[in-house]
């Protein structure tokens, strides 16, 4: 096990990493820009380093500074988070070649998930479903419609090294081919510096499904069930739920295993996300996300198990202790993201807190780095904290998450605890009625 593990990351998953850390008897180190110096995750981690001003080009993406803070602080190993460089190979590959040790997967295997043509191909060979469409990156415009045309309208063209929705865009005839080439074409450059494009048919009206894995250095690979994240605004998720409402027991275990026999063959070790669209009763595979995500704590409510945790253990090569047979999950779980933004217009809101009263009671979590006078930069993503509420059932847990969104206080700023209170009382939403569009109409009528 290791010393001491510095945290590359900021906000609530750098306070979520260093407790699991504290929980593991290892000490920590925190990196922190000049804005975040007064930051819950500085101030909690044994030892703190500014890594250089305000812009996350500068401080958080400065990988030259990250490995000096490692040096200087004698840390035995770099633990990511999400965002920022946690899915960067090339930053993965230059940790290990200091000397230092990466809480993650394989430098190879990040390589290889983060390009999504070859992720497909991969997949597909390993057993994995599909969406139909193009087997590599296209290139002219007859190319994209001949697959278009043996896919069937409308399809979609997705950045290869893609995500967030950047580089993607709708196509529901031919004559709208070319045009969307050249604006996916041009986001896809300026997000990921890769223009490279593929083409899918377009699953109408799906849910977004994902599996967590969970894997050791020892060939011993588990499913932790899945989540139900298909309510998304601009291709971001908005709330998450374990299980999934939509899946039947068959359909979740002919998915897990599905998805436990693919890993396996990969190879793989660490955490990671299997990542489907589903519907009518077929999962198609969509992309495999290599690090702990934002919704993890959901499948920690069901499971009882600290995702984190066994991140960090079998990074250092601890076998787990446990099979799947050892893996139960109890009850229902839901995760709202309460971001610093308007509930109406979704314009961030920065600013100082100057009130803050957290929710509680059985059953209720609140993942944060947020305290009364704490000023919210407007330098990086608007997230704040996660509201995580569990219940016998469904049904308690949308009661639970009710009361405690109404208990939850951060006066100062705008954030979008109204807003969800709004959805959660949606009769479609609460009857577990809704497709991966849905809430971008839910929003539209509100």
């Amino acid at each position: 096990m290791y010393d001491k593990v510095l945290i590359a990351n900021r906000g609530e998953i750098a306070v979520r990493i260093n407790r699991a850390c504290q929980e593991l008897g290892i000490k920590t180190v925190s990196i922190h820009s000049t804005s975040d110096t007064d930051a819950m995750h500085a101030r909690l981690s044994d030892e703190s380093v500014c890594i250089g001003p305000a812009s996350a080009r500068d401080s958080y993406l400065n990988i030259p500074a990250i490995i000096a803070a490692a040096e200087i602080t004698n840390s035995d190993a770099i633990h990511p988070g999400y965002g920022f460089l946690s899915e960067n190979a090339s930053f993965a590959s230059i940790v290990e070649e200091h000397g230092f040790a990466f809480i993650g997967p394989s430098s190879d295997h990040i390589k290889l998930m983060g390009n999504k043509i070859r992720a497909k191909e991969i997949m597909q060979k390993l057993g994995i479903p599909v969406v139909p469409g193009s087997l590599g990156s296209l290139q002219d415009v007859d190319e994209f419609r001949a697959v278009a045309e043996q896919a069937g309208y409308p399809v979609i063209i997705k950045a290869v090294s893609g995500g967030g929705g950047r580089g993607m865009k709708r196509i529901n005839l031919p004559d709208e081919m070319k045009s969307a080439i050249t604006l996916a074409r041009t986001e896809a450059n300026a997000a990921f510096g890769d223009g490279s494009l593929y083409l899918e048919k377009l699953i109408e009206t799906p849910r977004h499904i994902e599996v967590q894995v969970l894997a050791d250095k020892h060939g011993t690979v588990l499913h932790l069930g899945e989540r139900d994240c298909t309510l998304q605004r601009r291709h971001q998720k908005v709330l998450e739920e374990a299980p999934s409402p939509a899946l039947n027991q068959k359909e979740r275990n002919r998915i897990g295993k599905m998805v436990v026999n693919a890993i396996s063959e990969l190879g793989y070790h660490g955490v990671g996300t299997v990542e489907f669209l589903y519907q009518s009763g077929e999962f198609y595979f969509i992309e495999m996300n290599t690090r702990i995500q934002v919704e993890h704590p959901v499948t920690e409510m069901i499971t009882g198990i600290d995702l984190v945790k066994e991140q960090i253990r079998v990074a250092s090569g601890t076998p787990l202790n446990f099979d799947q047979q050892d893996v139960s999950f109890t009850g229902h779980a839901i995760e709202c993201r309460i971001n610093a933004e308007n509930s109406d217009t979704f314009q961030p809101s920065p600013g100082t807190i100057t009130g803050y009263h957290p929710p509680g009671g059985l059953g209720v979590r609140i993942d944060s780095a947020l305290y009364q006078d704490y000023t919210v930069p407007p330098h990086y993503d608007s997230l704040l904290s996660k509201l995580i509420v569990h219940g016998t059932s469904r049904d308690e847990c949308i009661m639970r998450l009710r009361i405690a969104l109404e208990e939850y206080v951060i006066t100062g700023i705008d954030t979008t605890i109204p807003f969800h209170l709004k959805l959660i009382a949606n009769n479609q939403f609460v009857n577990g009625e809704y497709d991966i569009h849905w809430l971008e109409k839910f929003i539209c009528k509100n």
